[in-house]
């Protein structure tokens, strides 16, 4: 095994949740103001994962106050506190990106029972 295979294995996360495109998912996030540290929330619809291992990342989608606002986050990051998942969707595709150009019922997904 490499040197660097090593390392990035011990960064690694050992409890993350089973993850999926079109997922709705609640991510917990540390922020560091001055020197207050508090957790702030954000919600939305996975609708990309990027590559595996210690560098893998999942793209997020909210509507807020009527704008699109997309966020990457690295899964196995320090700054991500948890993953909690609330709902899944089913869906025919590995990325959602045509989901940036609907709006309202357009862009709802259907939920799995």
């Amino acid at each position: 095994m490499d040197l660097v295979e090593q390392f990035e294995k011990g960064q690694m996360k050992a409890s993350l949740p089973q993850v999926r495109i079109g997922d709705k998912v609640k991510v917990y996030i540390k922020i560091v103001e001055g020197g207050r540290r508090r957790s702030q929330v954000f919600e939305g619809t996975v609708i990309a994962r990027h590559k595996g291992g210690n560098r893998q990342t999942i793209t997020i989608r909210k509507v807020s106050y009527g704008i699109g606002v997309e966020r990457v986050f690295p899964l196995h990051s320090p700054i991500v506190e948890k993953i909690d998942v609330i709902s899944h969707t089913k869906v025919r595709r590995a990325k959602l990106y045509y989901l940036r150009q609907r709006k309202g019922k357009a862009a709802r997904l259907k939920e799995l029972r």
